[in-house]
């Protein structure tokens, strides 16, 4: 997943145990995820309430964990994507869950238990739940408003030209201009991949960046007007600029979920399912929530959430926009290939 992947985090043992030399401790939880994205005060929490020592240590992207991983690294509990609970199964670099021990599962809301790259929960937990849209600044669009459509985003107005910043995420823009033209993002045909590039390419004159960093700054410096985002990294606009809007396009919003996995190799077992049934609590994950801004799986969480929060439409999807919201879906390795030549083709057709 995809937050900020490159902000600082006062990463515990990093220095002391990096990519190639991580030294076991024995019965010390060992955690990781991307930077900026498990509050340490509540790692100290779980440290206080079961005696389990733990240390959070940081990778920048879930193909280091992997490489990392499959070059005999460990962990005893990581952070990963949707797409890349996927790939750790298909490698066997993800241990089975035994649930006996997971008592916690039975809070996770029924609409979460079954996604398609983990049907039955057996190697995934969930952390958050992520929508990928775009957020614009409604002071500086012509009429004060755009169309809820990804129009407004790869059909911009001549006065957006340089004035919009995209994500540099292959998965997300190629799915939002599928469902822009209308077509499957596993879609296996060359001619359906060709249309994507054709709408990236028209879009790119008006594109300023295709970064992962500073998305927000960019919004507040309004160095852009409309940005491709996260949502809980436009609910973190929204209080310094309040004329910014999360957009929910009619065709289509891209929700991702990130999951807590237990690597293969794990060390420390007994010390990783304690971890993980005890963020299935719901005062627990409603602490990552209030903090990074994104919603969770977990029912009752909301007794502990800010309700200003849970009241902002870019952290709780409005009822009439349920029906825009797309889960992930596995695609099969063709439709990746095609998917993965698009954008290698976007990125070296000049600029950015």
């Amino acid at each position: 997943m995809k937050i900020l992947k490159h902000c600082l985090l006062a990463s515990l043992l990093f220095g002391l145990h990096g990519i190639g030399n991580q030294v076991a401790v024995a019965g010390t939880l060992q955690i990781a995820s991307w930077p900026d994205y498990y509050p340490p005060e509540l790692l100290k929490k779980f440290e206080r309430e079961t005696g389990i020592k733990a240390v959070l240590d940081s990778y920048d992207s879930d193909a280091t964990l992997t490489t990392k991983l499959k070059s005999g690294g460990w962990y005893d509990v990581v952070i990963v994507a949707d797409i890349y609970v996927s790939i750790l199964k298909r490698d066997g670099l993800l241990m089975k869950l035994d649930k006996s021990r997971l008592p916690n599962l039975e809070n996770v809301k029924p609409e979460y238990r079954s996604p398609s790259f983990d049907p039955n929960r057996d190697f995934a937990l969930p952390y958050t739940l992520v929508l990928t849209s775009f957020v614009y600044d409604s002071a500086r669009v012509p009429g004060g408003k755009l169309e809820e459509s990804w129009a407004s985003f790869f059909r911009p107005d001549k006065m957006l030209h340089g004035k919009i910043a995209n994500l540099d995420e292959r998965d997300d823009l190629y799915k939002a201009a599928s469902w822009y033209i209308g077509q499957d993002e596993c879609s296996e045909s060359r001619e359906d991949a060709k249309r994507v590039l054709e709408v990236l390419q028209k879009q790119k004159p008006y594109v300023l960046t295709y970064s992962n960093d500073g998305p927000i700054e960019r919004m507040l410096s309004k160095e852009v007007i409309i940005q491709q985002i996260w949502n809980g990294a436009a609910v973190r606009v929204r209080p310094k600029l309040a004329s910014a809007v999360f957009a929910y396009p009619k065709e289509g919003v891209a929700l991702s979920m990130d999951n807590f996995v237990v690597p293969a190799k794990a060390k420390n077992v007994n010390e990783a399912y304690r971890f993980v049934n005890w963020m299935l609590l719901p005062e627990n994950i409603a602490e990552v929530s209030n903090k990074y801004k994104y919603d969770n799986a977990i029912i009752g969480a909301e007794r502990y959430m800010d309700t200003k929060l849970t009241d902002d439409p870019a952290f709780r999807i409005p009822e009439e926009f349920q029906s825009r919201i797309k889960p992930f879906k596995l695609c099969s390795p063709k439709a990746l290939a095609l998917r993965n030549k698009v954008w290698m083709q976007l990125k070296k057709s000049g600029g950015h």
